[in-house]
């Protein structure tokens, strides 16, 4: 019972969950705007199910270590790059994070009347659906978890860090769905962040470290700006009315 009475435990402990948390926001994002693709009464479910996915799949690959240490080897090499395991999936993940953000960009800008036939009917499937949010939860878990090795060695510190932040993403993913549903603007300007995630991936791979917290500086400032452009529509909304 030692490790209860020693605050590094416990300072490894919070920054550890903290740091899950902000490696959780584009995975949570993507989550809801995927989601809110289902039919009303099927989001719930498909948000919980994602989110327990993530939680199965960072435990999973906290459990198996050693195998993931491996990833951080060289492979093969790309005009003199050295590509490792981790470095392939961040590529190929980014790059599919490229793609997916993209279609959906295009289609809520054209409209789904304009998509192709069978296009809208795939992509709603409730288990297509679900194994969309499974190819990215690999991948920002992978993130995540060699992340965190770097920063903790007790197993134990960063299994509890993971089942916490997931439980915090639980309770908050119902919310951020909301609000991301009921502004048009905001699906947009997170499915542009999730672009800059994809690009931001891919350059990682190939060891060029871009900050982090560029990234979410950005998405939180621009979503402040467009927080404001709301509250002033409806203000102006109520005027005229």
């Amino acid at each position: 019972m030692e490790f209860l009475t020693d605050p590094q435990i416990w300072i490894s402990l919070v920054t550890s969950t903290l740091l899950e948390i902000v490696l959780g926001i584009d995975n949570i994002v993507f989550i809801a705007i995927l989601a809110g693709k289902l039919p009303k009464e099927r989001q719930a479910s498909a948000r919980r199910l994602g989110l327990a996915a993530a939680l199965v799949t960072r435990l999973l690959l906290l459990f198996t270590l050693s195998w993931v240490v491996k990833l951080t080897k060289p492979m093969f090499s790309i005009l003199s790059q050295e590509i490792s395991g981790r470095d392939l999936v961040l590529i190929l993940g980014g790059l599919f994070l490229l793609y997916k953000s993209t279609t959906e960009i295009h289609e809520k800008v054209v409209g789904e009347e304009h998509m192709g036939p069978g296009v809208t009917g795939k992509a709603r499937s409730f288990w297509g659906i679900i194994a969309q949010i499974m190819v990215l939860d690999i991948i920002f878990s992978l993130d995540s978890v060699i992340t965190a090795v770097g920063m903790v060695d007790q197993l134990g510190v960063m299994v509890a860090a993971v089942i916490i932040a997931v439980l915090i993403m639980l309770v908050a993913v119902n919310p951020i769905s909301h609000f991301v549903d009921t502004y048009p603007t905001l699906k947009i300007l997170a499915l542009s962040f999730l672009l800059l995630v994809g690009m931001a991936l891919v350059a990682e791979g190939f060891d060029l470290h871009i900050p982090k917290g560029y990234i979410y500086f950005a998405m939180f400032f621009s979503m402040s700006v467009e927080v404001l452009n709301i509250r002033a529509g409806r203000k102006q909304k109520a005027k005229t009315g």
